[in-house]
């Protein structure tokens, strides 16, 4: 089984980017910690990030071996509705993530054009939020095949 896991517009900066607000974790950091994990879980993970809305979407598209996503869109979140189409053409479960809680933060970035597509969201716990995806993704693509 493999993950998918994207991430968007300026997500190459974290680290160093406002990190009261998303954390002094780098993406690199945060990968290498999610790969650990998905070894733990039996998982394969694909990594991803593009500051290019065509290129998440080109990569998306040419994932044919995928099993799920979980991905932070970034400012796409709000709206980003062509990668919202590939996202509905994967037909693969997707977990949304984001390292603030979108819900109290300024009122553009309270709506998300991805949350009604995917299984769930997680919002405001930080990196950790990816690792808590990366075990519900496994578990719930796990039931899918026994089912």
């Amino acid at each position: 089984m493999k993950i998918l896991v994207v991430n968007g517009p300026n997500l190459n900066a974290l680290g160093s980017r406002e990190p009261a607000l998303y954390g002094a974790q780098t993406l690199s950091q945060i990968e290498t910690l999610l790969a650990e994990k998905a070894c733990k879980l039996g998982v394969e993970v694909d990594f991803f990030q593009s500051n290019h809305e065509g290129a998440i979407i080109d990569y998306l598209q040419g994932a044919d071996d995928a099993s799920g996503v979980i991905i932070n869109a970034g400012a796409l979140t709000h709206y980003g509705l062509s990668l919202r189409d590939a996202l509905v053409g994967m037909r693969l479960p997707i977990v949304e993530v984001h390292l603030s809680n979108i819900h109290a933060r300024e009122r553009f970035r309270r709506r998300s054009v991805i949350a009604s597509i995917a299984v769930g969201q997680i919002a405001g716990l930080g990196w950790q939020g990816y690792q808590f995806a990366l075990e519900f993704l496994s578990r719930h693509l796990d039931e899918e095949q026994q089912a």
